[in-house]
């Protein structure tokens, strides 16, 4: 047996013993239609020598590829598929050793069971023996029957134990013999392969000894390398130390460079340092003189206080001692006049009143000369500073006549100041050094500050400005020293650089383009200034104020900042101090100071304006006034009902959160006229010195003791107002007020019209007004009265209290509306209401409704009736109840004392009753519900009664349910049953409800059964029955009221203990995400093995009988379209037994809700491109227009060249135009949308437009909660044995129920750029071939996640080829995925991408399909036969695809793959035929293979068949040129294998036949020298040839023995000069003498035919057998060329057993 058969027949061999081990059925992967087939190894027979070299390791070949090629050379022996070969039989051979082993365990293993079963049957019949023994003595005695018994229950088990064993020895002996078979069969195997082991053996020898070489020779190039890696070394060694040698050098250099330049750096360190030592003492001496020099002041300030302090405290003691001294005096005169009988209050009140308005006149006619003389002042001023802005152009400096004019203008202006102003110059003086004095203390305590305030008020005073002065008399001074030259030159100075400042731009700069930086743009200001508003608040004019502003620059660039301007509202007051700090990096600061002089008393505000390199910006600057804000705690005071003669007082509080103070005045709302609005156009000076006067003139009409509280008001007050308000009080006061009011509004007016031009009343004036205010004091009287503080002055950020006094003395209401009047022109007046109700009744009850709200029939309402009395004595009581209510309502006691100024207290009780709408028709209304009883008091020694009145709304404390018997019907003992009950409050009023002592197995819900009802409420009330075990129930529950009322409801049911049971009967779901999965396990129990009810529950219906005991159906009903898979939904259970359900939750998107999504999404993307359309068809009108406009009005039909007719206009006239219209109307209806939507029901799963739907929802899912209940429905019985058509009967008092809750979310992880479809169908792929496909997952959460898959099945077609990595929120990842399918059969498998959150479930599909390729040329081997060289012959076979895919193949030549793996071919290679022809015989010259096929490569439709052609193109002469074609499919199946061989001849005649010399060995012989011409002229030898025959003996005959030889002709269409070939032998005389005879001995051969030479061995007589005859003789060809051929004939006589 050669070697390839042996290969082949060990691997069949193991392939067979290892098929049981890789055996896969459907069954076990779920696959269908596949039937019993296995997966098995393909026939290694079969598979190609490539296959061979691909099974060693890799990293052998990778080694030994050199070490094969470098043996093949040398010695010829071994070549590389051998060695493959080799690597291959020992692997096979080991396989076969561990089988052999293996069946000898097994054998081992089967002897040792045979011999233990053995044992066990021998002691197994010793027992039985001694049992038999046994039993024989027990029977002879009678009396032990117990035993006898026993012992045969005893033998019985022996004699089955013993029949066990039997029947195991037997099984175990067939076993053995079967393992001792298979033993054998592979020790014949082994004996089989004994030679080709050895072979092995030798040829690993062989290969370890070239392996030692390879190793000595790898050795040698290590130790090679390792040398020149030590010279490498010395030489970087060498290198390093010549460089750190240089380093060593400049260290050195540059050490001795620092040394110097450190002894250099010393000298000037210690100038520097004594310089700095210097400017440290002398900035120390200067701090020192400036901390002195504060201490100083400081100092100062401190005596200056202790002055002031004391100065104060003189004063305040002279103002007390003057206080008393008036208050002396008052009492005096008080008593004087009281002496005298008259009214001393009146009087001194008058005599008060008279002087404040004497003062207030003289300080408001001192006001109006003062302001008179102001406003002169500022004419003057304005004249002198229009001729000073004139000169000022002309000359610098005055001249000396200039300066005279200028004298005389101030001695002028003196002259009409004084004549305005007459007041003493020593009296002036002295107010101008108080002022000034004042002025100086206000200021701050640093000195410097107060010296720089002095200055830059002497500037202030050179300066040309219209500002009004704070204090009178500062004018004057200033005018009077002529300022030094100085002085005027710094004015100017300022001045110039002010009006510098006036010529740059004040307005907003022009913008500079936008600069990007660093690829940012600079958004907003350049710069930001800290603070960002420089706010002066609550200024004075006259001072000087100071803010530094610090700018930095929050550009991305280095950037500039240069001063512009000040805004024109704020150039004459602020200063601004800033030295321009050059170039600044982003994020540094510089300073500025902004100095504030106020001039005006007016609230300023504008901008400092800068310029940068990024653009303009400015710095607001806002300045305010101090401003009065006022306020009162409360604008309302209410005394409430008082009696005659009370005495009641509240306060009031005036707040000023403003830093100015004012004048306040109140004054009643009843006393401003309309005059007082014209006050508003007047100037602030007159109207403030109008509201003075009229103040006055209201304070000196008020009474002294019954007077209004006034307060200051503005005049704004509308007249309406007033005369609603004079309306009131008229209504309110009667007839005496309304004669007061008539005599007020009369003096009033007459006091208005009599004032003179100013406003101010004259003497006169004032003299009848007091009149008038003296003749209504006796008839005003008012009960609401301010005893002090009517004006007074409120300081900045103080608060004043006054008090308000109610003195009631007519019965009514009470009414005063006053206002604060200010001094303040911009402060509105503060309206303030006083209320207050005067009862005079003697005895009254204080609450005269009373109201008992609602109540409820049958309860006790009790309230206090209070009676308060003012009589001077005591008073008797009576209360009277209607007789209607006496059954409903009593007061105790009915009758009482009041004692005299007291009061007194009674009890109401009320108890309504159900009667009470029949007992008092009169007082209750029945539809409403609402009572109402009049009571009275009686009074004794009063004729009329005391009235008062009782309310209530009485309504019913009832509660009622809908239903008053509840059935629950058949409960199971594991369900509960739920009925719902309406409850109503029939009451007005909240009700407490709750249900109390209810039963264990009932449950109230909401709330347990608590809770409260609102008025008119219904609620809905959940009785939960659950039972505990099968019986009938029958009970009650009340339901309690919180006032204890009960309302009863009557309850039936029937428990019922179900045939089966849940071991859950809710299942609570996670929250899963949609594509995911969540999975519960439950069991269905059947519990009943027995009917005894005593000892355990039975099933039974109520009182019922007990069910039979066996087994019971159950079955599942599943919602339509729901997301829940049961397994099993139905199955039987046997008593005891349980059964397994899986319940699984699978959430989706509904198609319906799919289908609409991807048609909202048509319809939106339709609209979208409408309004593209709408917009190109808009612009292509507005392109029309244009034309039309410039080409002819009138447009003529065009004609369309193609079909050569006129297109009509495009807008028909007419009725044509009108019947188009009426058409459209009529076929399509009226739509909003300019399209049709299209219908869902159009949308198929699987298009793109259902998956952009599905996705679009996914995106947009949030949660979804269901809940699904499950009914499972259990038999009464077993099913029916003889009908199968009948089933079982099924009761629905047995059926149970299933609650699942499924919380759905979004998933985290979506499929994309794949129809959102998880399944991947593969589809057909031939066995073997390997398909590839991707799909994209996407996160969508908003968190990473970290993605891992499931195993897939190793041995399976499915793989995944790339990993899996952490996905970001929005990102994607590509899998890709590979189908290799092994066998011809369907897979099907489930990947599961595994995330934290979800699992998301790809399936995966395919079909094996094993490709069915024919071959028409059935034989292994195709002969070319003879062709000339560089000539050609071809030779076409077909390849039919029978199967159903389309299958790729290639032509693969054994020639093209050596050359592709860089190794010589193989001369020797056994053959099937037991030759010697190589496989891959003699190649061209040229390089070019000799066999060509066309197509290499293609693909085969099914049913389909392909053309291969070979052809055979030698480019020398030679016998030996072969290969092996090879058609092999993608998979790596072989189709075929076919041996081509061919001859090339340099001429036309050849010699076929005979035996075979040597091997051939010209593919190993050098190239030709082509130009070698001697050889070309040389003649060539004779060929040799060898033919052997062998003679048989047969019965002592010899019989002849007979060979035959070919002559040919190659046909070619070159010219040659012979177109036949003539053969001839020579010699014949000598083979015929040896016994050989040729037939023919010469003849022709045609082109292209062949002549057959026959050669007869006939032995001699004589010849010995085993003897060999040799003879030769040359046969000639002669054709274009002559041929000799040496024929040695050999020729043997053999016998017959040979």
């Amino acid at each position: 047996m050669d070697a390839r058969k042996s290969s082949s027949l060990i691997s069949h061999i193991s392939s067979e013993h290892q098929a049981p081990l890789n055996t896969w059925t459907d069954e076990e992967t779920g696959d269908e239609g596949t039937g019993g087939e296995t997966f098995q190894e393909d026939d290694p027979a079969l598979l190609a020598e490539e296959d061979l070299f691909g099974e060693v390791d890799a990293s052998i070949w990778e080694d030994s590829n050199g070490d094969l090629a470098v043996g093949v050379g040398t010695s010829g022996k071994k070549s590389y598929a051998e060695t493959a070969r080799m690597f291959k039989l020992r692997q096979n051979l080991d396989q076969l050793d561990s089988f052999h082993r293996q069946k000898e365990h097994n054998v081992l293993k089967a002897r040792e069971e045979l011999r233990i079963c053995r044992q066990n049957i021998a002691e197994l019949e010793r027992q039985r023996d001694a049992v038999e023994v046994e039993i024989d003595q027990q029977q002879k005695d009678a009396d032990n029957s117990a035993s006898v018994f026993r012992l045969r229950a005893q033998h019985r088990r022996l004699c089955q134990e013993l029949q066990a064993e039997e029947d195991l020895e037997a099984h175990v002996t067939k076993t053995l013999r079967e393992h001792e078979l298979e033993l054998l069969q592979v020790e014949v195997e082994l004996g089989r392969f004994s030679l080709l082991r050895e072979e092995v053996q030798e040829e690993e020898q062989a290969y370890q000894a070239l392996q030692a070489q390879r190793g000595a020779a790898r050795l040698q190039m290590e130790d090679a390398a390792v040398l020149g890696l030590q010279r490498k070394t010395q030489r970087l060694k060498a290198k390093k130390e010549a460089m750190l040698k240089e380093e060593e050098d400049r260290c050195r250099r540059s050490k001795g460079q620092a040394q110097a330049s450190r002894k250099k750096a010393a000298v000037f360190l210690k100038e520097t340092i004594k310089s700095l030592h210097q400017k440290d003492v002398e900035e120390k001496q200067r701090s020192h003189e400036l901390v002195q020099k504060r201490m100083q002041a400081v100092l100062s300030l401190k005596s200056n206080i202790a002055a002031t302090q004391e100065r104060l405290r003189a004063q305040q003691r002279r103002a007390v001692a003057e206080a008393q001294r008036q208050e002396q005096e008052e009492r005096q005169l008080k008593e004087a006049l009281e002496a005298q009988g008259s009214n001393s209050t009146k009087h001194m009140y008058q005599q008060k009143k008279l002087q404040e308005f004497q003062r207030k006149k003289e300080e408001f006619e001192e006001k109006q000369k003062s302001n008179r003389m102001d406003i002169v002042a500022k004419l003057l001023l304005e004249e002198e500073s229009l001729e000073r802005k004139k000169r000022h152009q002309a000359s610098m400096f005055l001249p000396p006549s200039v300066n005279k004019d200028k004298m005389r203008q101030t001695r002028s202006r003196k002259k009409i100041l004084q004549s305005l102003d007459p007041q003493p110059a020593k009296t002036k003086e002295k107010t101008i050094r108080q002022e000034s004095a004042l002025s100086f203390s206000s200021s701050s305590s640093d000195q410097e500050d107060l010296r720089e305030c002095v200055d830059l008020e002497e500037e202030q005073s050179l300066r040309e400005s219209l500002a009004q002065p704070e204090f009178t008399g500062l004018w004057d001074q200033t005018h009077q020293s002529s300022p030094d030259e100085e002085a005027l030159d710094k004015a100017f100075q300022s001045r110039a650089a002010r009006q510098d400042m006036t010529l740059l731009p004040v307005g907003k700069p022009t913008a500079p383009p936008k600069k990007v930086t660093h690829g940012k743009e600079l958004k907003g200001p350049p710069f930001i200034s800290k603070p960002e508003v420089v706010a002066f608040k609550n200024f004075e004019v006259g001072q000087t104020y100071r803010k530094k502003i610090i700018l930095t620059n929050i550009s991305y660039i280095i950037n500039y900042c240069k001063l512009l301007g000040i805004t024109r509202d704020l150039m004459d007051f602020i200063t601004i101090s800033f030295q321009p700090p050059g170039p600044m990096s982003p994020g540094m600061a510089c300073e500025m100071q902004a100095t504030f002089q106020p001039m005006i008393n007016k609230d300023l505000e504008g901008e400092v304006q800068f310029m940068s390199a990024a653009g303009p910006f400015s710095v607001l600057i806002r300045c305010t006034i101090k401003k009065c804000d006022l306020a009162v705690d409360s604008c309302l005071i209410d005394f409430g009902a008082r009696v005659v003669g009370q005495n009641i007082s509240r306060y009031i509080t005036l707040n000023n959160r403003g830093a100015l103070g004012t004048n306040f005045t109140l004054v009643p709302v009843d006393y401003l006229n309309p005059a007082e609005t014209q006050n508003l156009t007047q100037s602030p000076a007159q109207v403030q010195a109008q509201i003075s006067s009229q103040a006055s003139s209201y304070s000196t009409q008020l009474p002294n003791d019954s007077s209004s509280s006034v307060a200051v008001s503005d005049g704004q007050g509308s007249t309406a107002s007033r005369a609603s308000g004079n309306h009131n009080a008229k209504r309110e006061s009667g007839k005496p007020s309304v004669k007061s009011e008539q005599k007020q509004s009369a003096v009033s007016e007459a006091g208005v019209a009599e004032a003179g031009p100013g406003g101010v009343p004259s003497e006169r004036e004032g003299a009848h007004t007091l009149e008038a205010s003296r003749e209504e004091a006796s008839s005003v009287t008012s009960d609401i009265t301010i005893p002090e503080g009517r004006e007074g002055h409120i300081g900045p950020f103080e608060s004043v209290k006054l008090e308000i006094v109610f003195k009631p003395t007519i019965p009514g209401k009470a009414k005063l509306d006053f206002n604060f009047k200010l001094s303040e022109p911009s402060c509105a007046p503060i309206p303030v209401e006083v209320r207050g109700m005067v009862v005079s009744v003697p005895v009254w009850v204080t609450q005269p409704s009373i109201d008992l709200k609602i109540c409820m029939f049958d309860r006790l309402y009790q309230d206090t009736i209070v009676v308060q009395s003012r009589a001077s004595t005591a008073l008797r009581l009576t209360f009277e109840v209607c007789p209607a209510l006496r059954n409903h309502m009593e007061i105790l006691p009915k009758t009482g004392y009041i004692q005299a100024g007291a009061s007194f207290n009674a009890q109401l009780k009320f108890i309504p009753r159900r009667s009470l709408s029949e007992d008092a028709k009169r007082f209750f209304d029945s539809q409403t519900s609402v009572l109402e009883v009049p009571l009275a008091l009686n009074v004794a020694d009063q004729v009329r009664p005391v009235p008062f009145t009782v309310h209530a709304v009485v309504t019913s404390s009832d509660l009622k349910f809908d239903q008053t018997e509840v059935d629950f019907g058949h409960c199971s003992i594991y369900e509960s049953v739920k009925t719902s009950v309406r409850l109503t409050n029939l009451s007005l009023l909240p009700q407490d409800f709750g249900f109390l002592e209810i039963p264990k197995f009932i449950e109230v819900q909401p709330n347990e059964g608590f809770g409260t009802l609102l008025p008119l409420e219904t609620l809905e009330i959940d009785l939960i029955f659950s039972a505990k075990k099968a019986e009938e129930y029958s009970f009650q529950i009340n339901c309690k009221s919180g006032i204890h009322r009960d309302f009863p409801i009557l309850c039936r049911a029937v428990g019922v203990h179900p045939l089966l049971e849940l071991s859950h009967s809710l299942v609570q779901f996670g929250a899963t995400a949609i594509g995911d999965n969540s999975t519960a396990v439950l069991h269905v129990v059947n519990s009943h093995t027995s009917r005894n009810e005593f000892s355990h529950a039975v099933p039974r219906v109520g009182r019922g009988p007990v069910a039979p005991v066996g087994p019971r159906l159950f079955s599942f009903a599943l919602p339509e379209n729901s997301e829940i898979i049961l397994t099993p939904t139905a199955g039987r259970v046997l008593p005891g037994q349980r059964c397994l359900v899986q319940v699984t939750f699978r959430p989706r998107l509904g198609e319906h809700e799919v289908r609409e999504e991807a048609a909202r999404l048509l319809c939106c993307s339709e609209e979208l491109r409408l309004q593209d359309m709408e917009r190109h068809r808009g612009a292509e009108a507005d392109g029309g227009k244009r034309t039309e406009q410039e080409g002819p009005c009138k447009k003529e039909p065009t004609t369309d060249p193609k079909k050569c007719k006129k297109t009509p206009p495009a807008h028909p006239q007419g009725k044509q135009a009108l019947k188009e219209k009426n058409s459209k109307v009529s076929i399509s209806p009226k739509n909003d949308s300019p399209f049709q939507a299209s219908n869902p029901a159009d949308i198929q799963p699987g298009s793109d437009e259902y998956a952009a739907g599905k996705a679009s929802l996914l995106h947009s899912f949030s949660q979804r909660y269901s809940r699904y209940t499950i009914p499972c429905f259990v038999s009464e019985g077993d099913s029916p044995q003889g009908d199968p058509h009948t089933g079982p009967a099924y009761s629905p008092l047995n059926t149970l129920y299933l609650e699942l809750l499924c919380p759905a979310v979004r998933p985290p992880l979506v499929v994309t750029l794949c129809n959102d479809q998880t399944t991947i169908d593969f589809k057909q792929v031939a066995v073997g071939q390997k398909v590839v496909k991707q799909i994209t997952i996407q996160n969508i959460s908003h968190e990473s996640l970290d993605l891992s898959s499931s195993v897939l099945d190793l041995s399976g077609p499915f793989s995944l080829l790339n990993a899996l990595r952490r996905l970001c929120p929005g990102s994607t990842h590509t899998l890709v995925l590979a189908f290799t399918p092994a066998l011809g059969k369907k897979y099907r498998e489930v990947m599961e991408i595994l995330t934290h959150r979800m699992s998301m479930e790809l399936r995966l599909c395919g079909e094996g399909v094993v490709p069915v390729v024919t071959c028409s040329h059935q034989e292994s081997l195709i002969n070319f036969g003879y062709v000339l060289e560089k000539e050609s012959a071809t030779y076409s076979f077909k390849l039919q695809n029978t199967s159903s895919l389309d299958v790729r193949f290639s032509v693969l030549l054994d020639s093209q793959a050596l050359r592709r793996s860089d190794s010589l071919p193989a001369l020797i290679s056994p053959s099937p035929e037991g030759n010697t022809q190589p496989t891959v015989g003699t190649q061209n010259f040229s390089g070019l293979s000799v066999f060509s096929v066309t197509p290499i490569e293609g693909s085969i439709a099914p049913g389909n068949s392909r053309d291969i052609t070979v052809t055979f193109f030698p480019d020398h002469e030679s016998l030996h040129y072969s290969d092996r074609l090879r058609v092999q499919l993608i998979n790596k199946h072989t189709v075929c294998a076919i041996e081509l061989r061919g001859s090339a001849r340099a001429h036309t005649m050849y010699l076929c036949g005979g035996d075979p010399l040597t091997i051939p060995i010209d593919a190993l012989l050098p190239l030709p020298s082509w130009g070698n011409s001697e050889l070309k002229d040389s003649e060539s030898p004779p060929l040799p040839v060898l033919l052997t025959l062998r003679g048989g003996c047969k019965k002592g005959a010899m019989s002849p023995a007979v060979r035959e030889l070919e002559v040919g002709c190659i046909r070619t269409l070159q010219p040659v000069a012979k177109k036949n070939v003539d053969f001839s032998w020579d010699s014949l005389p000598t083979l015929q003498q040896k016994g050989f005879s040729v037939e023919p001995s010469k003849g022709t051969v045609d082109a292209g035919n062949r002549r057959t030479i026959t050669v007869t061995w006939t032995p001699p007589s004589g010849l010995q057998p085993n003897e060999v005859v040799q003879v030769c003789a040359p046969l000639i060809l002669r054709g274009d060329d002559t041929e000799v051929y040496n024929v040695n004939l050999l020729a043997l006589a053999s016998g017959a057993k040979d």
